[in-house]
């Protein structure tokens, strides 16, 4: 049951709230914000300027602020636990203990009363909604996990940091590092048939629906050719594209510069096929086939969006993340639906297309390269950090491996 504490919510000088609101609108009273918090570091070394577990939460996100998806994900994480901590315990971050944490750990895995914690079954609320909750359901063994892990390198970090006197996480149980799990989530050779086929059938009878179906095709192309994350689609724009000439062989190839994770920049190849769709989609829109240098024209535009017949194009806003996911999604639930159609022996098939998002395409990219090319060439594409990461997508040489002992290594009981 979550206790009644004293939350107060900006703007109000007293309220008492059982119900979580999201981080930025959280104001605690003295007995809940930290500040004389149990596990609070006295040496006077603090590195921070933070009094309150709020603002020290803060100021650990704060270093993610060039990196889009890993500060969403960590703040989505230190959200909860600080929520948690006051409505559940009815003490501050920074008194929790190590007992407390194997507690929430459970609680992640089933998140109770789900009237306080978790949001009606197929809303997404926006964070500043009344009817915003922290969890959209129960998370996976593999999703607790995870959650735990970003809350021991926040936890490491405000020891670092000076702010707490010890980490809670350190006392828990080392297990040895296994290897990374090769890649499942992406989409099989007849799958992603299956998504091609159902962007091409797109009906194309109104200026509406054309604009939707270009646009389908080139984040598509994008997503599949390029493996670009999806927050790279958002954040980089058509002036990343550029050629030059390979000495060699006096060939003009194409390149896309993506600033991707941490702020990173890399060169995608841009493919003549990619290419293609690229010159295809620009013109649809009324633009010139080719991008210039300083173009700040976002890669993917709305479907509102099409070229003044005079003088220069004002640029719309690009799309959000948010956006961005809605288009991926629709385009997989009317292929799940063209599957369900065909009978129910591809109900299996159609269910994991409804599954899929963005990051599957990157997922089917890798593999598809990872079993066909150099893995140098996999992970400078990628913007991997080493060839570990990068070999995660390796199917076929696993499949060539279980062929061969198969074949070669029987026991004929007969």
């Amino acid at each position: 049951m979550s206790q009644r504490v004293n939350i107060t919510t900006s703007g109000a000088t007293s309220l008492v709230s059982t119900t979580p609101v999201h981080m930025e609108a959280l104001v605690m009273v003295d007995a809940t914000s930290g500040q004389y918090g149990s596990n609070r570091s006295r040496a006077g070394h603090c590195q921070i300027s933070a009094d309150t577990d709020r603002e020290a939460v803060l100021a650990w996100l704060a270093r993610y602020a060039d990196s889009p998806n890993t500060l969403a994900n960590s703040r989505r994480e230190a959200e909860r636990l600080l929520l948690w901590a006051l409505l559940a315990c009815g003490k501050p971050l920074s008194s929790m203990t190590h007992e407390d944490l194997l507690t929430y750990q459970r609680f992640l895995a089933n998140p109770l009363p789900q009237a306080v914690w978790v949001m009606p079954e197929g809303r997404r609320l926006p964070r500043s909604h009344p009817g915003w909750r922290p969890f959209s359901g129960p998370l996976s063994p593999v999703s607790v996990r995870q959650a735990m892990v970003t809350i021991n390198a926040m936890l490491s970090w405000l020891v670092q940091a000076g702010y707490l006197a010890g980490n809670p996480l350190s006392l828990s149980r080392q297990r040895s590092r296994a290897p990374a799990p090769r890649v499942v989530r992406f989409l099989e050779p007849e799958l992603w048939e299956q998504v091609r086929t159902t962007i091409t059938a797109m009906p194309q009878d109104t200026p509406r629906q054309a604009a939707a179906y270009w646009r389908a095709r080139w984040l598509f192309s994008l997503l599949y050719l390029c493996g670009l994350r999806i927050s790279e689609v958002a954040g980089n724009s058509m002036g990343g594209f550029f050629s030059r000439t390979d000495p060699k062989s006096g060939e003009l190839r194409w390149w896309l510069q993506v600033v991707g994770k941490g702020n990173k920049a890399r060169l995608v190849s841009a493919t003549t096929e990619l290419m293609i769709e690229l010159t295809n989609y620009r013109r649809w829109l009324g633009l010139p086939s080719l991008p210039q240098s300083r173009d700040t024209s976002p890669l993917v535009f709305p479907v509102w969006w099409s070229a003044p017949r005079e003088g220069a194009p004002e640029w719309p806003k690009p799309l959000t993340r948010a956006a961005l996911h809605v288009v991926i999604k629709d385009v997989f639930a009317m292929a799940a639906y063209g599957l369900r159609q065909l009978g129910p022996e591809h109900h299996n098939r159609a269910t994991k297309l409804e599954a899929a998002s963005s990051h599957w395409l990157r997922h089917t990219m890798g593999s598809r390269l990872a079993d066909s090319i150099d893995l140098r060439h996999v992970r400078d594409t990628f913007g991997h950090a080493s060839l570990s990461t990068t070999s995660i997508y390796l199917h076929a040489e696993d499949d060539l491996r279980h062929a061969a002992i198969s074949a070669s290594h029987r026991l004929g009981w007969g």
